[in-house]
């Protein structure tokens, strides 16, 4: 039998309850996704830019289109990016990744990359996709270039107007 409920004080404590626990029953498990090789995989997307990129345990190696990550990303401002769902997660050097990238400019490939390593990470680790979503590492940036229109020079800029 249900008991009595006296005071409003008694119903909230007994709805919070129920809602605790239908929110607990109901919160997705994320679980550990890795191939026979230990790595975890997940594609990474910004601006035209594709990343495919792997992560395994290992020295912190970053390897891009074959190329080690300081070579290929010459300019420390995409390597910063590159490197920021590591330090967020607070895992610096404990994971060697593997990517290819293609499409799109350096600086895309760069954030195509980022967002790839953090959702292999959080695939890897699920324990880690909290530092990683809260930084806004697992949302895919879908700010593009916008396309040019006709009667226009560029998207919006009009062509130089002439009085004379």
């Amino acid at each position: 039998m249900a008991e009595e409920l006296k005071t409003l004080d008694d119903l909230k404590s007994v709805v919070s309850g129920a809602v605790a626990a239908a929110a607990v029953a109901d919160a997705p498990v994320h679980e550990v996704k890795r191939d026979a090789l230990g790595r975890s995989y997940a594609t990474g997307k910004r601006k035209d830019a594709v990343a495919r990129v792997w992560v395994k345990p290992g020295s912190g190696k970053i390897i891009v289109n074959g190329k080690e990550m300081g070579v290929y990303f010459a300019r420390p401002v995409l390597q910063l990016i590159v490197n920021q769902p590591f330090q967020v997660a607070g895992v610096v050097g404990e994971f060697d990744v593997f990517a290819t990238v293609a499409g799109g400019g350096l600086s895309g490939q760069a954030g195509a990359v980022k967002h790839g390593i953090s959702k292999a990470l959080q695939l890897y680790e699920p324990s880690l996709r909290g530092a990683l979503k809260a930084a806004g590492f697992l949302t895919r940036d879908s700010r593009v270039v916008e396309r040019k229109k006709y009667g226009k020079a560029k998207a919006r800029r009009s062509f130089q107007f002439s009085k004379r």
